[in-house]
């Protein structure tokens, strides 16, 4: 929209009875605006790709555009990939109380260092007075024992670190 067309709408709107005149042109859109002399305007910052024309007092003119996209990224404009995650996290499917071992004389399914395969049982889960046998899902070497026994868990709450 050019400079011609935005004085044109500013003086139609002063010699008519009609307070405001909103055009979308081009993906740009433009409104002008006639207030009362007694209202204040407050003022619009100016946008960022062309300067407005000064129109006379009492009148408000908004203009806005499609938004602006950024320039594709340069090779130091990309963050570096986070590191993968140097363990596999075997988390607690259910809410409940954490049990390293079947029964509090016996001794725990596994320790720090214990070789596990798919289906191995890790822990128990007790959830409204039923035991839930947790297993694995990966073949590897525990790293990490996150959570206390008698200590209550929460759904998606990491229990494990297994090596791979």
């Amino acid at each position: 929209m050019d400079l011609n067309t935005i004085k044109k709408l500013v003086k139609l709107l002063s010699e008519s009875e009609v307070d405001e005149i909103e055009i979308e042109e081009e993906g740009k859109k433009i409104r002008v605006a006639k207030h009362p002399a007694n209202k204040a305007v407050a003022p619009m910052p100016p946008p960022p790709y062309a300067a407005l024309p000064v129109h006379p007092p009492g009148f408000h003119i908004e203009a806005t555009s499609a938004p602006v996209l950024p320039s594709p990224a340069t090779p130091l404009d990309v963050p570096a990939p986070a590191p993968a995650p140097a363990f596999h996290e075997i988390r607690s499917p259910i809410v409940g109380t954490f049990y390293r071992a079947p029964a509090p004389d016996a001794a725990p399914f596994i320790q720090v260092g214990s070789l596990i395969e798919p289906g191995t049982v890790l822990c128990i889960v007790e959830a409204m007075k039923l035991m839930n046998e947790i297993e694995s899902d990966v073949s590897g070497k525990i790293a990490k024992i996150l959570v206390e026994n008698g200590q209550p868990v929460e759904y998606g709450q990491v229990l494990f670190h297994v090596e791979k």
